[in-house]
């Protein structure tokens, strides 16, 4: 088995020998202290970067039916009566379905991420992370203060461009820092779907309106900027000694090179073009699973939770699809935050369990045969625990399996797997609602 591309112990493929590492100076320890500082700004950095995208999706259903209380704009009824429904269906459909915003909140993402590999590093960190912030609270503000949909979506925008510029720029800049850190931005995305959902559904069941809900957030763009300049240390260099290089030198390495060489995190920006198509498909074996899961649980997500709605309870259509989407991110919280006791290699499984999930719930909306409403809470909540898992687990294993001086590249290029995946259950969502709200 060889080593890592790139790691002065790997054994030169050129010349079938060991090449003895060169003297290295001692590093200096940096503290506990600086290690907590760098855990938890990548924690908050992870909560605040995916927390305006999460709320989009939580806010989907009011984005598109526009419901405010008459004349009140402070106020919605937690509670409301039902209205008779607009069409024969036994959906209870909006006229347009909640993939619409997962495609405004996804698509900006997804040219950001395939754009990224190729120039985004020529422009520095800390000019891409205002502009990640100020692109938040704009979309807080827009679709806050929107009179139409169209509005809305405009808002919706601008958060997929703060959140896909934020991913990508925060997944590279863990390549400066002890590989651990990835954990914690995993854990505090994660964190963000479950506040940013439970805060959505909690202010709005409390009687706050979607607009005001929606401005009680514009402090989470001032928390990430306060994270990125306030609280992260300045990179030290990296010890690969240890425990995790144990668990590293056991890994098949995603590439490999024909000569040794000592490199750092910071070469990414001089790869040439054939080296990044060589990291890229190396990175197949990840990126192909995590697009597969991502793509699965976002069908679920915006293709299929508005359809399934539950007339024999007494939440409401609009409070049904935020439960689901609390109890989703839930699970994406508990399962992206477990890396230090549970590890998978083989994404592939999870990615295929998640698929048996997607194709369950179809069946579910064709033929409704789940009795209640809560049989279908835990299925989501599964959903959730597969989905954090699988993204956890692929940045780790991508981490681990790359040398330093491509690493960078590595996680900025794998992070388009899970974008593909929603942008392509968006647009296979939407044409499956208007099949599902024809039927009567």
């Amino acid at each position: 088995m060889g080593g890592c591309a790139g790691s002065p112990r790997r054994l030169s493929d050129s010349e079938g020998e060991e090449t003895a590492p060169e003297p290295r100076p001692p590093l200096p320890d940096p503290g506990p202290g600086a290690h907590w500082k760098n855990a938890m700004g990548f924690w908050l950095l992870g909560l605040c970067n995916n927390f305006s995208y999460v709320v989009m999706l939580s806010a989907a259903h009011d984005i598109l039916s526009h419901q405010r209380a008459p004349g009140n704009q402070s106020h919605v009824d937690p509670d409301p009566v039902p209205t008779p429904y607009s069409n024969s269906s036994r959906f209870d459909c909006n006229s347009v379905s909640t993939a619409a915003v997962l495609l405004a909140d996804i698509l900006p993402t997804l040219v950001i991420k395939l754009l990224a590999p190729f120039g985004l590093h020529l422009l520095p960190y800390s000019p891409r992370v205002l502009i990640s912030g100020a692109c938040a609270a704009g979309s807080f503000i827009l679709v806050a203060f929107s009179q139409s949909v169209g509005t809305s979506l405009c808002g919706v925008v601008l958060a997929s461009i703060s959140s896909g510029l934020g991913e990508v720029t925060f997944l590279s800049l863990t390549a400066f820092y002890p590989r651990a850190v990835i954990s914690w931005w995993s854990s505090g995305t994660g964190g963000a779907g479950l506040l940013g959902a439970l805060s959505y559904l909690g202010l709005t069941q409390a009687g706050l309106s979607p607009q005001h809900t929606l401005l009680s957030m514009l402090g989470i763009p001032a928390l990430l900027l306060g994270s990125y300049f306030f609280l992260l240390t300045s990179p030290e260099p990296q010890d690969p000694g240890g425990e995790e290089e144990a668990e590293r030198a056991a890994r098949q390495p995603l590439i490999t090179n024909e000569a040794p060489e000592e490199s750092k995190p910071d070469a990414s920006s001089s790869l040439s073009l054939q080296e990044r198509w060589t990291v890229f498909k190396g990175l197949l074996w990840y990126i192909i699973p995590l697009v597969l899961v991502y793509f699965a649980e976002y069908f679920i997500n915006q293709g299929l939770f508005e359809l399934l709605f539950f007339r024999n309870t007494s939440l409401s259509h609009a409070q049904q699809y935020r439960w689901y989407q609390m109890l989703y991110q839930a699970g994406v919280f508990v399962s992206r935050s477990s890396l230090r006791c549970c590890r998978v290699r083989f994404t592939w499984a999870l990615a295929l369990l998640q698929c048996l999930n997607l194709a369950f719930l179809l069946v579910d909306v064709w033929l409704s045969f789940l009795p209640s409403i809560y049989l279908v809470f835990l299925i989501i909540l599964y959903e959730g625990l597969l989905g954090g898992a699988a993204y956890v687990n692929t940045f780790h294993n991508i981490a681990l399996e790359t040398s330093d001086q491509h690493r960078e590249f590595a996680l900025a290029t794998a992070c388009i797997s899970d974008t593909l995946g929603i942008s392509l259950s968006g647009l296979v969502a939407l044409p499956l609602h208007n099949f599902f709200c024809s039927l009567s």
